[in-house]
């Protein structure tokens, strides 16, 4: 019998509670020690070779294959003879690219010896017969982010561009490095850019425009007009209130915001509240009523227009999708909705394969997330950036963790990473009810699995037309996922697919040379994602003018522009508002 058998039923009473009582302290201790099942798929995997001693052979096999190609690449290293690498260094892997470690038998050989270990663990792990898929992948990722952490290139006597860099400063390189990680100990965070430099309101966010409308969870921007005659048709912005808004509006040159007021449209843009511990009880209920769906109301009131194109970017894109099918339900027909067309940026609305954060999202994980959101009322912004930051380890904690710390160096200035960390806390009953109904359960895409404001909703029920973009390489919302709603609705869909990843596949202004391509379409009943990328021809430039053309004809005709708020809703304070500045 083993610790999670059953006790037998013919065993008395006395014994067989205490046996529960033993495998409820068991599984307590196991939740609060090792709450993502890190130990436990590593040690059954352990277990599940040594049941398979013939797979085990073979693995065992493969692995003295590589170890003498290394051994003989390691003797004609050191007697000073050439060699190619028995394990070639990935082109994306930029730790290893300094030629001290081609250059020097001795860091060459650390450098192969650490590539083949790391290269056997990982397969022999993904190869363990009889390992469910979950199982399978969870203990790939984890043991990849432990193979990423124990690097040679992670420690300064296993690095020798951090030794060469210490004796070239007398040791300089290092004291600042120092230096930089108390800074980092103060702040709670590995910096990845240089914050200096950045002011939300001077250098960031400077779109002219001005709050009309203020509640407990929003502000409303209304953004001042640059041409003499708009479209009738406000756009209205839900940005993810993960972030903050101004990831579209970093500057003149990046800001979508401004691309789209000198285009002719007027623009509204929602400012999320960061919440506090007073505002845990804020529900999924609020941010679509008195966020969305007040910010619709206030904005077609100012415009005086009977409807809104609607825009949804990540979380603030599920929103929207959930008041869409909320609207669905209040009106039978497209034509009476307030909404004229509705945009998504990289939007999850099927979290069935959520893509590497799915490692943290069984009933375990929540658990211990939940735990935390407790004991405090709400989610960190802080824990969750370090939570997507683990899913590129190398990229977004080592590459900083060894020219920070080990080299000394002062991260360069860049707009997109300061906003990165600049980060909100999400209220604990609003998170954890998104966690588990949406990316645990998926619901979302299950018809009238969810209510939402006393409305069951259904996805499908949308006709209004649809605009939807995902991202080639995003890992928060995987394109092939986000590619699921534009079959889903009812209306008219077009997906569009650019080159890059969440953040600059959507902050993507046009340039000349073009920077990024995209692909664009509407999918056809029963095609796949691949297919349908595969009968699109891929056209370089930025899917912003191929969305304004698709825009304009939903946006009314031209007439003068409204005035910034009106009698009911007046100017409160310039953009970019308080709520964003809130820390």
């Amino acid at each position: 019998m083993t610790a999670r058998d059953p006790v037998p039923t013919q065993a008395p009473p006395s014994l067989r509670n205490s046996y529960e009582r033993w495998l409820a302290l068991q599984q307590g201790i196991g939740d609060a020690l090792d709450p993502y099942g890190i130990t436990t798929t590593v040690l059954h995997a352990q277990q599940t070779w040594l049941q398979h001693p013939r797979e085990l052979a073979a693995a065992m096999s493969q692995f003295s294959r590589e170890y003498a190609n290394l051994m003989q690449h390691l003797t004609k290293r050191a007697l000073g003879m050439p060699s190619p690498d028995v394990v070639p260094v990935n082109p994306d892997d930029n730790r290893f690219a300094d030629p001290v470690w081609t250059d020097m038998p001795v860091w060459d050989i650390t450098k192969e010896w650490y590539l083949m270990c790391t290269h056997w663990l990982q397969d022999t792990l993904f190869d363990t017969p009889g390992l469910d898929e979950a199982e399978r992948s969870r203990g790939a990722f984890w043991i990849r982010k432990w193979l990423n952490a124990i690097a040679p290139t992670n420690f300064f006597f296993g690095n020798p561009v951090a030794m060469r860099k210490f004796m070239e400063s007398n040791g300089d390189s290092l004291l600042r490095g120092l230096q930089n990680f108390m800074q980092d100990m103060r702040d709670g965070d590995i910096s990845m850019t240089d914050k200096r430099p950045f002011k939300v309101g001077v250098n960031l966010a400077t779109t002219p425009g001005a709050v009309v409308f203020r509640n407990h969870l929003i502000e409303l921007i209304q953004y001042t007009p640059t041409t003499d005659q708009v479209h009738a048709v406000p756009i209205v912005i839900a940005p993810p209130w993960i972030n903050k808004f101004y990831i579209l509006d970093l500057n003149d040159k990046k800001s979508l915001v401004k691309h789209l007021v000198g285009q002719g449209y007027t623009v509204f843009m929602i400012s999320w509240k960061n919440p506090g511990a007073d505002m845990s009880g804020l529900t999924f209920d609020d941010y679509i009523t008195d966020g969305i769906a007040k910010a619709v109301e206030v904005s077609r009131a100012i415009s005086k227009s009977g409807k809104v194109n609607a825009v949804g970017y990540c979380l603030g894109g599920t929103a929207l999708a959930i008041y869409m099918a909320w609207l669905a339900k209040r009106f039978d027909k497209p034509e009476d909705m307030p909404v004229q067309s509705w945009t998504l940026f990289t939007t999850l609305t099927d979290f069935s394969r959520p893509g590497d954060v799915e490692v943290f999202i069984d009933k375990a994980g929540l658990t211990a997330i939940e735990r935390n959101i407790d004991q405090k009322g709400y989610l960190d912004g802080k824990e969750m950036a370090t939570t997507f930051r683990l899913l590129r380890s190398n990229s977004l904690i080592w590459h900083y963790w060894v020219h920070n710390y080990l080299y000394g160096e002062t991260p360069p200035a860049f707009d997109v990473l300061f906003w990165n960390m600049d980060t909100t806390r999400m209220p604990g009953t609003m998170h954890k009810y998104y966690l588990r109904e949406f990316y645990l359960h998926n619901k979302l895409i299950q018809p009238d699995a969810l209510t939402i404001a006393g409305e069951k909703i259904d996805l499908s029920a949308i006709k209004v037309p649809l605009y939807s973009v995902g991202a080639e390489e995003d890992h928060i919302a995987p394109w092939r996922q986000t590619f699921t709603l534009s079959k889903l609705v009812s209306g008219e869909s077009i997906y569009t697919l650019s080159t890059s990843g969440h953040i600059l596949g959507i902050v993507n202004p046009p340039v000349n040379p073009p920077k990024r391509s995209y692909w664009s379409g509407s999918p056809t009943a029963g095609e796949t994602p691949d297919d349908w990328q595969a009968r699109q021809g891929k056209v370089a430039g930025s899917w912003w003018e191929h969305w304004l053309a698709w825009l304009a004809p939903q946006s009314g005709e031209k007439t003068a522009p409204p005035a910034m708020g009106n009698r009911n809703y007046k100017r409160l304070a310039a953009a970019p508002g308080s709520f964003v500045l809130e820390k």
